[in-house]
């Protein structure tokens, strides 16, 4: 079913037909194909119950933040600070876009907020400086799944709901390996650009007068990610609501800089509408395909195999490493961890890991899947944002950057200390 999965959606890619619509079609011809239960008889609960989710509500309003610091200027001027002390590096504003992922990362709480509002703000650069193209798509793509390891995080607040673990552990567990992702992925881009000169651009050349002049542009996320990840802390808001504090903030830092017209609220607005609605559209589509893969159940007969075994704890963490991969390439992130974590928490916790450590470890597999072809959900956002072109050259150019996401997952098997130092620091 997996292979004939990825070949039935391949086939639909390759007809144009829009993401969200070719899910659909995808869930309907699996529906008459494998499931037992009719589709058609659930789409209305299904679609009711993804777009009334209270966790879902801080979608729109991330979205929101992003298009204010987007549509006042604060994003393209983050963007140029980062330029100015990022662009000396081989690869030029790809590091930039890492770069102002990860800052971005630290206000939005989501991948697909972070991913949209860059690559709103970056993709005009591609041929003004002449980069090469998959590869700085591929950068916006990877640099936005940092939304979902990087505080504040949603499927980190889904993932404790679900198991009953601290959100405010998981939150200083996430810091550490979100950063040295950003840097790994950095390194990718260093990488390839040292094998491969032309893909990195004209230079683009800045001196310290102008990286200290541009620091007061840092400024407006770090105040933004005090005030929502502080509000959370503090306990005065749930996370939901501190996007909302994090939308007003974003408002009084606008109108700080007089960047506030009717003009710009009815582009705010307008463009938080089409993003919400397209990523809505997708993930409702994602859930009809859920629907089919839980009543086939697919999850439940992996993990059944997998306790089966009697494999050693590390063994079993790999092969859940490659359940997940093999689950991301044809289900959207969020369906794939509410469905499976109930099921494979309890697994990794009774070989012996930390549930905290193991939420992280989740994060990097979803995080995998967000660019995970076929069903990459940053690979259709980022298109989503092109004013053109095929899709298969945003997947090609996530490819570098899922093996970086291998090495780093990896990295975290072996030592498992980077994810559970800072929560034992901070609580010892």
């Amino acid at each position: 079913m997996v292979w004939t999965t990825i070949l039935v959606l391949l086939v639909i890619l390759a007809a144009s037909i829009p993401v969200a619509a070719g899910l659909i079609l995808l869930a309907l011809v699996l529906d008459y194909s494998y499931s037992f239960l009719p589709l058609r008889l659930a789409m209305g609960e299904t679609a009711w119950s993804t777009s009334t989710n209270f966790i879902l509500f801080a979608i729109p309003l991330f979205v929101m933040l992003g298009e204010i610091l987007l549509r006042s200027g604060i994003a393209e001027r983050m963007y140029a600070a980062m330029t100015h002390w990022l662009s000396w590096l081989p690869g030029g504003l790809m590091h930039s876009n890492i770069g102002t992922c990860t800052l971005f990362a630290a206000v939005s709480g989501s991948s697909v907020a972070t991913a949209a509002t860059i690559g709103t703000v970056a993709i005009d650069q591609i041929d003004k400086y002449g980069y090469n193209e998959r590869l700085y798509l591929g950068t916006i793509a990877a640099g936005g799944t940092l939304g979902i390891l990087i505080p504040p995080s949603i499927p980190l607040i889904v993932y404790g709901a679900l198991t009953n673990t601290s959100i405010p552990q998981l939150y200083l567990a996430g810091i550490i390996p979100g950063l040295l992702l950003a840097v790994l992925f950095m390194a990718t881009v260093i990488i390839a650009c040292l094998i491969w000169p032309a893909w990195g651009g004209r230079p683009i050349r800045s001196d310290w007068c102008a990286r200290v002049h541009s620091l007061p542009d840092l400024i407006p996320p770090l105040v933004i990610f005090v005030i929502v990840i502080g509000s959370i802390y503090a306990g005065i808001a749930t996370p939901t609501e501190s996007a909302g504090l994090g939308v007003m903030a974003a408002f009084g830092l606008a109108a700080v800089r007089r960047r506030i017209s009717w003009h710009m609220l009815a582009d705010v607005f307008e463009g938080t509408m089409r993003t919400t609605a397209m990523i809505m559209a997708i993930l409702i589509a994602a859930y009809f395909v859920n629907f089919i893969i839980t009543s086939i159940g697919l999850s439940g007969k992996v993990m059944g195999l997998l306790t089966s075994l009697g494999l050693s704890p590390t063994a079993t963490i790999v092969a859940i490493a490659v359940f997940y991969l093999i689950l991301g390439m044809f289900m959207e992130s969020l369906s794939m961890l509410v469905a499976t974590v109930p099921i494979i928490t309890p697994v990794a916790v009774a070989v012996g890991y930390d549930p905290v450590w193991f939420g992280v470890f989740m994060m990097l597999l979803i995080e995998t899947a967000l660019i995970t072809p076929p069903v990459g959900f940053n690979l259709f956002v980022v298109q989503g944002v092109r004013p053109g072109g095929q899709i298969y050259d945003v997947i090609l150019g996530a490819v570098p950057f899922v093996l970086t996401l291998l090495v780093i997952i990896a990295i975290l098997i072996a030592y498992p200390g980077l994810v559970l130092w800072l929560p034992q620091y901070v609580s010892g």
